[in-house]
């Protein structure tokens, strides 16, 4: 080898980063320390990014539909004004849909699973009736389901014993009035502290994108700094895409269940409709659920409508399926549906519920690459293969 300054550089760098990484495997547990304290630190930032990243999928939504008209674009006015006037809407739209749910949706929730214990105090003596009826002729059958239909609940020492549990646990888990003030305030500050640095982002991004694009320029030779560039706009891309197409076939399918369950007067409506609606932010998995939880809950009052509301669901979701989520999300997340099958059970059994949400993009990210990657490698092949008979060919000519 010629050790050259370029190799001997290289070589010190491979011999330091070797001593580091031996370093750090002997001292794992004081690496993985100092690694939590740093993302404490900037915990508040990374929650701000998150919290920036929301937003603005909202923001640049009203940007489009508010100055993006060619009579609105002319007055210079307006084009100052967009950025800032769209972020508040954004953050107004957002407080809005919060109180909303606080004041009018749990309220109305709380009176539904309140029905519901009565619903299932009464539901026992008809379930047990029922079954005595339908295994009449078949004694060792009502000898078995005796001890379970006769017991009796009693919904006020359950009560009790619930409070009990919770107000000791919660004084268990947080000790005292000091610990609990104390975790009340780092989490308020941490929120106030990133919804701010949120703000700066969202006001600034054109600019901070320009500054992180010339820092990648001025550390990374062009073409890494090209691709990773191209990564990051894919990335934004398709969360941003997966995040807007959720949520608001979320909230188209849960208007349909209310509306539809409300015409054909089901109970809990609206808990079931906020349910699915609710649920199926979870792909694949989440509305299937919220149809068990419904017709559950239906059956507890009107047996006959728990079959009726399983074919509307069947229905609804048939037409969710086939004419409004292609429509909604269609084709932007652009992973096969074998793929975001194995995306949301890796990611629930890793993360739960946020796994699943975050993993089928992330993997719609990996597979659009990796299709990429794939494509070009096999351009360049058939490009040598043909290339390779006309080389032949000259040579023979010069012959």
């Amino acid at each position: 080898m010629n050790l050259n300054k370029e190799n001997v550089r290289r070589i010190r760098g491979l011999i330091l980063f070797t001593v580091l990484l031996v370093a750090a495997c002997f001292h794992l547990e004081a690496v993985l320390g100092g690694i939590s304290y740093c993302i404490g630190l900037i915990s508040p930032f990374l929650l701000g990014a998150a919290i920036a990243f929301v937003i603005n999928v909202l923001m640049r939504f009203l940007e489009r539909c508010l100055f993006e008209n060619s009579h609105v674009r002319k007055y210079k006015v307006a084009v100052k004004i967009k950025r800032p006037i769209s972020l508040l809407l954004a953050v107004c739209l957002i407080i809005w849909l919060i109180v909303v749910i606080v004041l009018y949706v749990l309220p109305h929730l709380g009176e539904a699973v309140s029905s519901l214990a009565l619903s299932i105090q009464k539901f026992i003596p008809k379930a047990y009736v029922w079954l005595n009826d339908l295994f009449n002729n078949n004694p060792e059958m009502q000898e078995a389901l005796e001890p379970l239909l006769t017991v009796q609940l009693d919904w006020g020492t359950i009560v009790n014993n619930v409070i009990s549990f919770l107000k000791s646990g919660i004084g268990n888990a947080l000790g005292s009035t000091i610990s609990v003030a104390t975790v009340l305030v780092n989490s308020t500050v941490n929120f106030i502290v990133g919804f701010v640095f949120a703000c700066y982002i969202l006001l600034q991004k054109e600019k901070l994108l320009y500054q992180l694009r010339k820092l990648l320029e001025a550390f990374l030779p062009e073409k890494a700094a090209g691709q990773i560039w191209y990564v990051g706009q894919l990335t934004e891309r398709i969360f941003s895409n997966f995040i807007t197409g959720q949520c608001v076939e979320a909230v188209i399918l849960g208007t349909m269940f209310v509306i539809t369950l409300s015409i054909f007067k089901f109970p809990y409506a609206l808990l079931i409709g906020v349910l699915i609606g609710f649920l199926a932010l979870i792909p694949i998995f989440g509305a299937f659920i919220g149809c068990v939880v419904g017709a559950f809950l239906i059956l507890m009052v009107e047996p006959i409508k728990a079959l009726i509301f399983i074919a509307i669901f069947l229905v609804l979701q048939q037409i969710e399926g086939n004419l409004i989520y292609p429509r909604v999300v269609g084709s932007s997340v652009g992973l096969p549906a074998i793929w975001v099958l194995a995306a949301v059970t890796v990611g629930g059994s890793l993360m739960g519920v946020l796994g699943m949400l975050v993993f089928i993009p992330l993997v719609s990210v990996f597979y659009t690459l990796l299709k990429q990657t794939v494509n070009r490698r096999i351009e360049e092949k058939y490009k040598k293969a043909s290339a390779a008979p006309e080389d032949g060919e000259k040579a023979e000519k010069k012959e």
